[in-house]
């Protein structure tokens, strides 16, 4: 990931999933949900939804379709 289009630290990302909000907080090198450091927000979007997702897209910081 990119330095440039990383969130700045202390950023909170806020998603609801089934019902539950889970907050991710984006650290210096990474990631912070529940306690625990991650280093990527697809990681966290597994644990949360037990499925394989691309973090930047489940946690609205991308679009799924590239813009032409």
């Amino acid at each position: 990931m990119r330095a440039d289009t990383m969130p700045i630290a202390g950023t909170r990302l806020i998603r609801e999933w089934q019902g539950m909000e889970h907050v991710v907080t984006v650290t210096a090198d990474g990631f912070e949900w529940q306690g625990r450091p991650y280093k990527s927000l697809s990681a966290i979007a597994r644990a949360i939804t037990g499925t394989r997702w691309n973090g930047w897209v489940f946690f609205g910081l991308k679009n799924r379709r590239a813009r032409t």
